[in-house]
């Protein structure tokens, strides 16, 4: 998928376009491919097959907002399941 066509959201609604660009950006921050999150959506209930869900992130396809939120949610699964990032020390945790 290129940058234009990511970008491109016409045919969408102003909400569906707030909430796949949002879910654009925590794919992407976290590293997520589209395949794994196809996979978890449908594995907790999506009712929409990888090659909507593929349309849907291209923005050429619209999906309900119920499946929406079920991708926004298999994402956050999948981005709880990521190690934490490392944190900086404090000073006594260095000895």
């Amino acid at each position: 998928m290129t940058e234009p066509e990511q970008e491109s959201c016409e045919g969408l609604t102003l909400q569906e376009q707030l909430q796949l660009k949002g879910l654009r950006k925590a794919l992407k921050s976290a590293g997520i491919p589209d395949e794994d999150l196809w996979l978890r959506y449908f594995s907790i209930g999506g009712m929409v097959g990888e090659y909507e869900v593929d349309a849907y992130l291209e923005s050429s396809h619209s999906l309900p907002a119920l499946q929406r939120d079920l991708l926004a949610h298999a994402a956050n699964e999948l981005i709880d399941e990521l190690p934490a990032p490392p944190r900086a020390p404090y000073n006594e945790q260095c000895d």
